[in-house]
């Protein structure tokens, strides 16, 4: 498949080559600790810039749900929205929110299918051990 060039840890020797030729849940086990850790320390700074340093916040009196002023050129490097009408972009940004409320509803939706037997009609084989934790 497309991968990166080159090693994703030159410590433990891991190829990004020999990564894409796992399943999902095996390329995030072959990924060292550290590697583990800077993906998630940068979602967090994300997160962390996006929930407490953008005033208002989104949720607040004066905020609207999808408005990130100040990362507005990281989710959008390549100034796709700046052409958009004001409509457009409001359908834009409704549509973003209600795909995302779909994704959440779906994943919890496998969670309980894992989690609980007999909630779904259909015969599911879901890997073993507590499905929470099975990514790390």
């Amino acid at each position: 498949g497309v991968h990166f060039p080159g090693l994703c840890s030159f410590s433990e020797g891991v190829s990004f080559e020999d990564i894409s030729k796992l399943t999902p849940l095996e390329q995030w086990a072959a990924v060292p600790a550290l590697g583990k850790a800077q993906i998630l320390l940068a979602i967090g700074i994300i997160e962390h810039n996006s929930e407490w340093k953008i005033k208002p916040h989104y949720m607040a009196a004066g905020g609207k749900p999808g408005d990130l002023k100040g990362l507005k050129s990281f989710w959008d490097p390549a100034g796709l929205t700046s052409k958009m009408s004001a409509a457009k972009l409001e359908r834009q940004r409704l549509s973003e929110l209600k795909n995302g409320r779909a994704a959440m509803i779906g994943i919890i939706s496998v969670l309980i299918a894992h989690n609980v037997p007999g909630s779904i009609p259909l015969p599911i084989n879901f890997p073993a051990g507590p499905s929470l934790i099975l990514p790390f």
